[in-house]
């Protein structure tokens, strides 16, 4: 806790309230674009409500649950990747058994007959606690469409309860989300930019990003969703067009989420100093807000939007194919999970590009323009032989990503340097099979080998591969770059040119610290994990670990062994 004089040495209590003309202090109602106050105190908003709505009050809920002999189920928002055999490892939609939360951080639960420890921030508990499911770890998604209209309903007055259950949640979730907003930019960011001696307009943005603009979204959101709440029988509210209306406009969480990694790493170096610990600590007492540090708020966005694919997953469950909202709903839930899959592939394209650029810095005399100008994802790799008309045969590396492939000579003495050496534009070439034996064209006997055809030019290069196998899989990879091109043109996945010139300016910096000693040799791309690493343990966890790769619809793919590739042939290890 703060001590009031530490508060006082950045302003007195005076200056943070605004003051209307006639020296009344102006109420901090919310007022949405027609005037109307908007104001919910967070008792009030969770007054009636579950507990587990409230922050804090969900650990508290689920040990009264518990302790009465319920069964707790939760649903996982991120997959949760672990090599610790004291952990809990899951996918997004998994269903996890929670046995024990007297940890606020991490809780005891069941999944797949296993036991272990999980961190509390990457599930949802379930509005309906009234069954446990059959398998501990299934999926939502198909499973969600299918148990619509079947769920347990022994009495339809029994159906009616477990969907309002569900729409209430959906409604007093958005009012305490709508409450955490407001408090982020009038107790955080508005103080923060009356003093410009601590924060520039770059560190906010930054820290920020685009959440004041995710604040006027949602507040209009909101207030569509009102209208469509039924008060008297909640079960009969017809929410799901406010969804399908709103879809478009949920997209601006993309850009929110692509720069909450950053948002992270600038407030951890600020809150590294006393000043800003005293700062931020001083917002949240005088706005009034719940005992969430601020990392801990910037971070309701990812999850809402995360969410929100599971909570119309349940309410689908509790929506017979009779009900009004039942189409709408089935609509929404599809709108949803797809704008969450988008935000995802465009996050895992920004961590991607940071892994390329690093790559790139690490080939000894780099020539032409940089990989991240046309490409922004690593396809396939491996090892070719190229075969030159003469018969002459030259042994390379090639990185296959979107766009282009780019070929690399190992050193002789260390085979882990790599020298490039050139690459092909793979939008103007055709890739064809070779048959084994004898080659018409360049009367050479080949084995596993295939073509790349210029289309504007006669340039022809002929690759082979050790095994059959190899040269299956660098055909079927072939065809994965067309169609992930064609796929990033249709759903309009382009990183933008600030991203690009930021993830080489940083893997350039990378290269130089850890050059720094060692003469001209080239530096390795510093190891990015996929996922968070924690230390071994007996009992509860030390740490929480960061949503860094979030799935949030539907479980994602497994990590590629390709970035493995890439760590493996680094030219320079300590």
């Amino acid at each position: 806790m703060v001590a009031r004089g530490e508060i006082a040495r950045f302003w007195s209590l005076e200056s943070l309230h605004m003051v209307s003309s006639d020296g009344g202090t102006e109420s901090s109602a919310l007022v949405d674009d027609n005037g109307s106050e908007e104001d919910f105190s967070y008792e009030e908003l969770c007054q009636a409500n579950p507990r587990y709505l409230q922050p804090g009050g969900e650990q508290l809920a689920v040990n009264e649950l518990i302790s009465d002999g319920s069964v707790v189920c939760a649903e996982a928002l991120w997959d949760h990747v672990t090599m610790d055999d004291q952990e809990l490892g899951f996918k997004a939609g998994d269903v996890i058994q929670v046995l024990e939360a007297s940890n606020k951080d991490w809780w005891w639960g069941r999944s797949e007959d296993k036991e272990a420890w999980f961190p509390a921030s990457f599930v949802r508990l379930r509005v309906n606690q009234e069954e446990l499911p059959e398998s501990s770890s299934s999926h939502h998604g198909e499973e969600q469409e299918d148990s619509a209209g079947r769920g347990p309903h022994k009495h339809p007055e029994n159906k009616h309860q477990m969907r309002t259950n569900v729409i209430q949640e959906i409604m007093s979730s958005e009012r305490v989300y709508i409450k955490h907003l407001k408090d982020i930019c009038e107790g955080y960011i508005r103080q923060c930019g009356k003093h410009t001696g601590m924060f520039t307009a770059a560190q906010l943005a930054t820290i920020f990003g685009n959440i004041e603009d995710i604040y006027k979204f949602q507040r209009q959101f909101l207030k569509d969703l009102e209208k469509k709440y039924n008060k008297e029988e909640p079960h009969r509210s017809e929410i799901g067009s406010c969804f399908l209306q709103h879809q478009e406009g949920f997209a601006i969480y993309s850009e929110y989420c692509n720069n909450h990694p950053g948002a992270c790493v600038e407030l951890s170096n600020l809150m590294k100093q006393g000043k800003y610990r005293h700062f931020f600590e001083a917002c949240r007492l005088l706005q009034q807000m719940i005992d969430i540090a601020l990392d801990g708020f910037l971070l309701t966005p990812v999850q809402k939007i995360c969410k929100y694919p599971l909570q119309l997953a349940e309410l689908l469950k509790y929506t017979t194919p009779e009900h009004s909202d039942y189409s709408d709903i089935k609509a929404a839930y599809e709108a949803m999970k797809n704008v969450a899959c988008l935000i995802n592939e465009r996050k895992r394209k920004l961590e991607s590009i940071n892994k390329i650029a690093q790559w790139q810095v690490s080939i000894v005399g780099w020539e032409g323009h940089n990989i991240l100008d046309r490409s922004s994802e690593l396809i396939h790799s491996g090892e070719l032989t190229c075969i030159t008309k003469q018969g002459k045969s030259q042994q390379r590396t090639f990185f296959l990503f979107d766009h282009q492939l780019v070929s690399c000579k190992k050193d002789l003495l260390r085979r882990d340097m790599l020298y490039y050496k050139g690459r092909v534009d793979m939008d103007r070439v055709e890739v064809v099979d070779v048959e084994d034996g004898r080659d018409p064209d360049w009367n050479l006997s080949v084995r596993n080998a295939f073509k790349l055809l210029s289309r504007s030019t006669d340039e022809v290069h002929l690759l082979c591969a050790r095994k059959q196998e190899d040269k299956a899989r660098w055909l079927q990879a072939c065809a994965d770059e067309r169609r992930q091109v064609q796929e990033d043109r249709e759903m309009g996945m382009e990183i933008s040119e600030s991203q690009k010139k930021l993830a080489m300016l940083n893997a350039q910096k990378a290269r130089q610290g850890k050059s720094k000693g060692y003469g001209s040799c080239p530096a390795a791309p510093l190891p990015q994990g996929l996922h968070p690493l924690h230390q071994r343990h007996v009992t509860v966890p030390t740490s929480v670990p960061q949503q860094q790769v979030f799935a949030l619809a539907e479980p994602k793919q497994k990590p590629s062994l390709f970035w493995h590739t890439f760590h493996k042939l680094a030219p320079f290890r300590k």
